[in-house]
């Protein structure tokens, strides 16, 4: 099982990024993938899931980034999405995808147990 997270950048704010989730070794759309984030000296935090297409596939965000942040699938690609728009400076973080690895789950999962390695989101002007 791995995840490889890319499309990070430097962007000035009131931008946007679409970051990708791509998996090997499993389908994800059996599983649930969940989208966290760190900044410098904070904890990580969830910002994003979604469901397994054998549970109902739904996707959750944050509260603090809902109506900015959207999360989708391509089945086709293997990959997982997080389209973020109208980026702020509180947003830059490294941005890691994680799944439990459990098939048919739905957010939020008991625990993530794969984790991909994380990409850098630094909004600034």
């Amino acid at each position: 099982v791995q995840l490889q997270a890319s499309g990070g950048g430097l962007v000035q704010p009131g931008g946007s990024l679409r970051l990708s989730c791509a998996a090997s070794g499993f389908t994800l759309d059996y599983y649930v993938i969940g989208w966290f984030r760190q900044a410098p000296g904070k904890e990580r935090e969830g910002v994003s899931c979604i469901s397994s297409s054998d549970s109902d596939g739904s996707t959750y965000v944050v509260d603090s980034v809902k109506g900015r942040f959207t999360m989708s699938r391509d089945n086709a690609k293997n990959t997982v999405y997080l389209q973020m728009n109208n980026l702020q400076p509180e947003d830059t973080a490294v941005y890691y995808c994680a799944t439990d690895g459990r098939p048919g789950s739905s957010c939020p999962p008991i625990r993530y147990n794969y984790w991909g390695q994380g990409t850098q989101v630094t909004v600034s002007s």
